[in-house]
């Protein structure tokens, strides 16, 4: 089986989620992706990263070894996006 591409990966995921950007770069077994989806809101990061391999399904099994993730509302792609001092907050 051929290693999906950070193109494929991109497709697998914008398949099974609703989003408004999606961004995949890797190896072909290790991968990030940024993915911006409306369905984030109000969820944890665990539950977000759930609902990303829940779109993969099998695929994150069997084809992807390593996905590492950003997960971000509309908005808060906005903030990141716009660099200002609302996106600055500490973890």
């Amino acid at each position: 089986m051929a290693e999906p591409t950070p193109a494929d990966l991109e497709r697998y995921i914008a398949a099974g989620l609703a989003c408004e950007h999606v961004e995949a770069e890797g190896d072909g077994r290790h991968f990030f992706a940024t993915i911006v989806s409306a369905e984030f809101e109000a969820q944890s990061r665990i539950k977000r990263h759930q609902r990303v391999y829940a779109a993969l399904g099998d695929r994150m099994r069997e084809q992807i070894h390593a996905l590492s993730m950003k997960t971000l509302t509309p908005a808060e792609w906005a903030r990141e996006a716009t660099g200002g001092a609302a996106s600055q907050h500490s973890h």
